[in-house]
């Protein structure tokens, strides 16, 4: 069928477009799997990047999987005794081929319905992706990982174990986490929030960035905020640790508190690159 936005607009705002699918329009299911499929395929994507490389929610994009959720109906999916899984019909697990050239480790990952895995792509066990994140060739999703909904994840990236990369389906206009190509998030990292993490930057193992979070730049000497307009960016290639900042108030002085907070202690070199380079062979 043919992709129309005008038909997408009318039935997501349609009255009498009922949760559960009580009232279900005959065409409503078919312009959901259809945007779906363009999801999966790559060819349509829930951010996108400016040539000045500010990106931004598609808001039709996101319209289209809040569809499926509004036309939902729970049902029992199919699973392995003794696990049992209730779900909206419109979001099983995605499916598979290999012709798909993606690897997926034995172990109980999943992929949901409505994202894009680019060949090459290696998916470790047990880790998840969510209806339309974007996962680029050659990066590596590794144990207990997270991809939310609608993120962005560039080329040959490495989300090290049980990193949690946050996603977003509302607000419309919100923007997802976006972590750029050549990016290294270490283990119990998170990103959340629309926080965009530029080219080859490392996030040392332990990073958690959010709108909120102050970005302390020992190397310029300056602070990385989000601000009204704008969320946080991690500069192009920065090495970003934890670290603490102390409280100021009298009371947190006495107590001897602090805050946590990460720190950019360098930007790559060569010398990063030979010790956060990916084992080629494991692939």
């Amino acid at each position: 069928m043919a992709f129309s936005l005008t038909d997408l607009e009318t039935r997501f705002n349609d009255p009498q477009l009922l949760d559960g699918g009580v009232a279900l329009p005959s065409d409503a299911q078919n312009l959901f799997d259809h945007a779906l499929a363009l999801l999966e395929r790559g060819e349509i994507r829930a951010a996108r990047r400016d040539a000045d490389g500010t990106w931004h929610a598609v808001p039709w994009v996101k319209r289209a999987i809040l569809l499926g959720f509004r036309i939902g109906r729970v049902v029992e999916m199919p699973s392995h005794a003794p696990f049992h899984f209730f779900d909206k019909h419109t979001f099983p697990t995605r499916e598979f081929r290999l012709e798909n050239q993606v690897r997926i480790v034995p172990g109980g990952s999943t992929v949901r319905r409505g994202a894009y895995l680019a060949p090459n792509v290696v998916c470790m066990p047990p880790m998840y992706i969510n209806v339309g994140a974007y996962v680029g060739r050659g990066t590596m999703v590794d144990s207990h990982a997270l991809v939310g909904s609608c993120a962005q994840i560039g080329e040959r990236v490495h989300l090290s174990a049980a990193a949690q990369i946050g996603g977003v389906l509302e607000p419309i206009n919100a923007s997802p986490v976006i972590i750029e190509d050549d990016v290294i998030v270490g283990g119990n990292c998170g990103v959340y929030e629309g926080t965009v993490v530029r080219a080859k930057a490392v996030l040392g193992a332990g990073v958690i960035l959010t709108r909120g979070t102050p970005v302390y730049d020992l190397v310029k000497e300056t602070v990385h905020r989000a601000t009204a307009d704008q969320p946080l960016i991690i500069p192009e290639g920065a090495v970003v640790v934890p670290g603490a900042r102390r409280v100021s108030s009298a009371f947190g002085e006495a107590q001897g508190l602090s805050l946590q907070t990460p720190v950019i202690v360098k930007y790559r070199d060569d010398k990063t690159d030979a010790a956060t380079a990916l084992e080629a062979w494991l692939r």
